[in-house]
């Protein structure tokens, strides 16, 4: 009976009675917190709180002289040894943690609603306009970016700054001012003012907010999840165009049409990759006119005979074009370079020495083949040195003259025309042997010419430098 009451009483939903904390000494830690400052981290995924825990007493430093206490994953505690400690940790903030700021203040039984809401610190103020550089003007440029604790000012004294420092509270909800533009009175204008934070290290580059950074910025992946949407938006409204273009490219036959039930529609609808039909229309017509001009037995070999022929050009790409959509057949030239135009390239290996030399001394034929014409008593030997002289590579004596192949000498002489049996033999093509042996006589005469020159060269410095002497005058013989 005891046991069927107890479950009787027992519910899911028991009341709560809250616990009531004894005021004893023992359960009171306010006079150790009276020597403690309590902070707080502005960026807790940058600022992990055990590593703070430990690295703060050194950077202070007060190394052995303070305990730290974890109070949560963002609060933190620590207690002093030392009250000449705990205030030059105060008045040396704004302290920062792995590049980011925290927030610190002292320790208060009873905190308000602004407790570690707000960052003390220094802040220069640049661009002042000259007539205003008073102390009320600086203290409402201050107030722009938060309440105004203190103002470093001295108008007595030589100032070697082109700034003004305010140490002001800063709301770390709201952004980090850099500029403001002010209107100045009796129309004197407008002027930027320019805000610099000190011992501010790391802040969004987008909000300027010190509670995060850019790529964890809730500005940013709002607008990235909006520009996500209208891209979808655009994709399913794209795709929807898309289907309505489908279906209106897809030609339906009637059921009164007299093609309706002989040809499919994917046989007389629209090509969606090209957007043409896939049958004429004059086709369709005459199809459906050859149909109708029978009846009976005839009307349906008539039709077998429409089906067969279409479905007959199914795998024949070109009948489809020529005699469905009535296109003209493409033309094929063997003409590869048909309309190519001029196209510069290297040539081969293989065709490098052949190239070269029909190239370079193209027009040395042409004087050779002139020069041989000259005369029938023209020797050999004066066929090689003509055909030496007129290379366009080589050195000939005369007047140059510039010309589509090279250089070549002005002849001064008349013209002397060859007899007719001569210019109808050296008219014939002259073989790649050939001109191989002239190039080869060429280079041979080419050596032989200019060793020439340097042993006359040789000859005439020898002959210079040999030069007789002969004894100045120097006057009578002394008698």
């Amino acid at each position: 009976m005891n046991i069927d009451r107890a479950f009787e009483s027992m519910s899911l939903e028991e009341e709560e009675i809250p616990f009531n904390l004894p005021d004893l000494p023992q359960f009171s830690a306010v006079e150790r917190n009276k020597m403690s400052i309590v902070g707080r981290t502005l960026n807790p995924e940058a600022q992990n709180i055990a590593d703070l825990i430990r690295d703060m007493p050194r950077k202070w430093p007060v190394y052995g002289r303070v305990q730290g206490i974890a109070l949560s994953k963002t609060m933190f505690q620590f207690v002093f040894k030392y009250e000449h400690d705990l205030e030059e940790v105060l008045r040396k903030r704004v302290w920062t943690f792995n590049d980011w700021s925290i927030i610190i203040d002292r320790w208060e039984e009873k905190p308000g609603e602004d407790y570690l809401k707000f960052l003390l610190v220094w802040v220069r103020i640049r661009n002042i306009p000259v007539n205003h550089y008073t102390e009320g003007a600086i203290m409402a440029l201050g107030d722009l970016i938060g309440e105004v604790d203190e103002v470093a000012f001295d108008p007595t004294k030589p100032q070697t700054n082109d700034y003004v420092r305010v140490r002001v509270f800063f709301d770390v909800s709201r952004p980090v001012r850099i500029s403001k533009v002010v209107n100045l009175p009796n129309g004197g204008g407008s002027v930027t003012i320019w805000y610099d934070f000190e011992r501010i290290q790391k802040r969004c580059y987008h909000c300027q907010r010190l509670t995060h950074d850019k790529d964890k910025c809730p500005i940013l992946i709002q607008e990235r999840q909006e520009r996500g949407k209208e891209h979808r938006k655009r994709a399913m409204e794209e795709k929807e165009k898309a289907e309505v273009v489908k279906q209106r490219l897809v030609l339906t036959l009637a059921k009164d049409d007299p093609l309706f039930g002989v040809l499919s529609e994917e046989q007389v609808g629209m090509d969606i990759n090209t957007g043409r039909r896939k049958i004429n229309a004059e086709v369709l017509q005459q199809m459906r006119e050859y149909i109708l001009a029978a009846d009976g037995g005839e009307k349906r070999v008539r039709q077998e005979r429409v089906r067969k022929s279409v479905s007959d050009l199914d795998n024949d790409p070109m009948g489809q074009k020529t005699f469905l959509r009535l296109e003209s057949r493409p033309s094929v030239t063997n003409e590869v370079d048909k309309g190519k135009g001029f196209v510069f390239q290297y040539p081969t290996r293989e065709e490098n020495h052949g190239f070269n030399v029909l190239q370079l001394c193209g027009s040395s034929f042409n004087a050779l083949e002139g020069r041989l014409m000259k005369s029938p008593e023209c020797t050999e030997r004066e066929a090689d040195n003509t055909f030496f002289f007129d290379c366009s590579t080589g050195f000939s004596s005369g007047i140059p003259a510039a010309r589509s192949s090279g250089t070549t000498k002005l002849m001064q002489s008349g013209r002397h025309r060859p007899p007719k049996k001569y210019r109808r033999r050296m008219s014939q093509h002259v073989s790649l042997t050939e001109v191989r042996t002239n190039l080869e006589d060429c280079e041979a005469s080419q050596v032989s010419k200019r060793k020439a020159q340097e042993v006359a060269g040789n000859f005439f410095k020898i002959a210079r430098r040999n030069k007789s002497k002969v004894v100045p005058d120097e006057g009578l013989p002394n008698q």
